[in-house]
């Protein structure tokens, strides 16, 4: 059986005016430990009195851990990989790709779309493997908050966990928002614009989406989230895992059949004659969309129409911002640490890291390129003219437009679950937040803290409630044209996240150079010093030219921050509402860190400086040096245990 070496350490207070000198001499033990739980009790006065603990003494703080557990004081850690894998898929996958795919297309054009969704990704990806490694080697609660923490300022810390909290609770909203305008189901092909020389036939609607307020939808929904988020998160598991699994293939479904329906003969009832093939790739639809960059008010009038590479290069920029919130969510795996089962298995995290990078990104990007084969970037319905938010689907168009009108019933049936269920992991996520914030006295007085960080069966059942009782925002989505409260709510979550993927690349440079500093300053040992080493074989997750990927990320996101809300200063007059809804978040970030350092230090402006901890507790090293994920064939030649070999890999990375 294969054993674990957990390397435990303490590290002294620093003080914020230390931060520049020299990391102190970190005393740590370190256990092995078969692979399964092991429990960190959140006391070690051994540690404190600098001597180290006997294994009498680690039963004991085990014991009381257990005892703190069953009496409710902390989250449970059973989630195994494979629902750690799909809770970040499925949290993922949600109206971003499904519903918002086609506003990409028509900014971008089919080839502007394509760029969009791989440059997004690769700045995705960078952020995401920054948290891999750093919860790979120190898997803590609610990492996105702690690491700053840690490696940034204790300020920074703070304003990132409530801006976390806020962006996810925003995000769930939404997402209730979704499903009561996705049950809206209204096609009516009849008003497809004369296109490929036939008329629309299809006349397509849900009535029990028309005949009931949109507000009994988000409040049964918003029913079924708290519900599900009150079972133990075992079953919860269990039911995410199901969730993404349906995502999967259903994912995996469109892109087969658009392809399919590019190459086929058209159906005799179909909207077209010929087989459509790359035509929307060709002239006079082209790479990218040929007709400029139009600028249109609130009500939707066209105010003016930018040509030329300036137009070309304004719809491929808003492509690129619109198709941030289809990987809002990718960072959720990291939000399941504190309750792994293999919390100590640091090679659960950097597999989850790379499984969703790679699986969001590939599947995003097949799915916009099928799609963009089968429906072009001037279809009225992406451009305004669909009847709900349904119709303005791509995939909903591609089936309808090839002769499948009952195929558009089963997807918008889809888009409602699928929408559910990412409100079902934004709520998990923004409870987890809010629990960690109460554990660390973050919210307020203590009567509320001390209810917040209570768990009943595991789950934080005041901070589900706290954080679902925001959400009844929801109810501002209920009213205006369909699509119009998303696009508020979405934009404000975007750029939320935007920040957020900021710090997480600011505090991985941070980390960075601790890790240097601890090796090189740091009065360690041998196997505290291979802890510190990334190039050592059993360094948890190392992602080559890291710290590039770091810069990169928080260059690019600083920049969408700054640039993504251009439109309004497009529009004439100057849109004050426009600017709100993409801005406002920056303001609140900064009046977040300068209330923490109001209360914790008043007006002595000069005690305003960094505080950090560079702290490094806690760090798990790999026992072994053969990697899971990596293909190491035992012997040569045509063998039976290669066979074996390969099938165990091929299966590690599609759990």
């Amino acid at each position: 059986m294969w054993r674990e070496l957990a390397v435990i350490e303490h590290r002294p207070h620093v003080s914020s005016a230390m931060n520049h000198e020299k990391p102190p001499a970190v005393s740590q033990f370190s256990i092995e430990f078969e692979s399964g739980d092991i429990t960190r009790s959140s006391d070690y006065s051994d540690l404190q009195h600098g001597r180290t603990p006997s294994p009498e003494d680690l039963d004991a703080l085990e014991m009381v851990a257990e005892t703190r557990e069953r009496q409710g004081d902390k989250v449970w850690r059973v989630l195994n990989e494979r629902q750690i894998n799909m809770i970040a898929f499925s949290g993922t996958v949600g109206n971003g790709l499904f519903l918002g795919s086609g506003r990409t297309l028509s900014r971008a054009g089919p080839g502007g779309a394509i760029m969009c969704y791989i440059i997004m990704g690769t700045v995705i990806s960078s952020v995401i493997s920054c948290l891999g490694e750093m919860t790979a080697l120190m898997p803590v609660n609610a990492p996105v908050m702690e690491f700053p923490r840690r490696f940034l300022d204790r300020g920074v810390g703070f304003a990132v966990g409530w801006m976390y909290w806020f962006a996810y609770v925003i995000l769930a909203a939404d997402e209730l928002v979704s499903v009561s305008q996705t049950v809206r189901f209204r096609y009516d092909g009849n008003l497809t614009v004369n296109l490929l020389e036939q008329d629309g036939k299809s006349f397509l609607e849900w009535s029990v989406g028309r005949d009931v307020d949109p507000a009994v939808w988000i409040s049964l929904f918003l029913v079924l989230v708290i519900i599900i988020n009150m079972f133990p998160v075992k079953y919860f598991g269990e039911f995410e895992y199901i969730f993404g699994c349906i995502k999967l293939m259903f994912i995996t479904m469109l892109i087969v059949l658009m392809l399919i329906l590019a190459t086929m003969q058209p159906r005799a009832n179909a909207y077209y004659t010929e087989r459509i093939g790359t035509r929307y790739w060709s002239k006079p639809w082209g790479f990218f969309r040929t007709t400029g960059y139009q600028v249109k008010n609130e009500n939707g009038d066209l105010q003016r129409d930018i040509t030329g590479s300036m137009g070309t290069f304004l719809g491929v920029w808003t492509g690129l911002v619109n198709s941030i919130f289809s990987y809002v969510g990718v960072d959720i795996f990291a939000a399941t640490a504190a309750e792994s089962t293999s919390l100590s298995n640091s090679e659960s995290m950097k597999m989850a890291a790379r499984k969703i990078s790679l699986r969001i990104v590939t599947l995003y990007t097949l799915a916009m390129l099928t799609a963009s084969f089968v429906v072009p970037w001037d279809h009225p319905f992406i451009n305004g003219g669909g009847q709900s938010v349904g119709a303005r689907s791509i995939f909903v168009i591609a089936v309808v437009e090839a002769g499948i009108p009952s195929a558009a019933h089963f997807f918008n049936a889809i888009f409602v679950f699928s929408s559910f269920t990412c409100a079902i992991n934004s709520t998990y996520v923004a409870s987890r937040v809010l629990y960690t914030l109460a554990l660390q006295g973050q919210t307020g007085p203590d009567f509320i803290t001390n209810r917040l960080k209570r768990c009943h069966n595991g789950v934080p059942i005041r901070a589900v409630l706290a954080t679902c009782s925001l959400m009844l925002i929801g109810y501002m989505g209920r009213t205006g044209s369909p699509g119009q409260r998303m696009d508020e709510l979405s934009s404000n979550c975007v750029v939320s996240c935007l920040i957020v993927f900021i710090i997480i690349c600011a505090t991985y440079l941070c980390f960075f150079r601790t890790l240097s500093d601890a090796k090189i300053y740091g009065n360690t040992s041998a196997v505290q010093s291979a802890s510190y080493d990334r190039n050592h074989p059993r360094y948890p997750y190392k992602s080559h030219g890291q710290w590039l990927k770091a810069a990169y990320g928080l260059s690019a996101c600083v920049i969408l921050v700054l640039f993504n809300g251009i439109k309004a200063f497009l529009e004439t007059p100057f849109s004050t509402h426009e600017f709100v809804a993409q801005y406002i978040s920056i303001p609140v970030f900064v009046l977040l860190i300068i209330g923490y350092k109001l209360r914790k230090h008043g007006f002595r402006l000069n005690h305003w400086g960094p505080e950090r901890s560079n702290d490094l507790r806690n760090t798990v090293q790999v026992a072994s040096e053969t990697r899971k994920g990596r293909l190491e064939f035992p012997d040569n030649g045509l063998t039976q245990d290669k066979f074996r070999t390969f099938v165990s890999w091929v299966w590690v990375w599609m759990k």
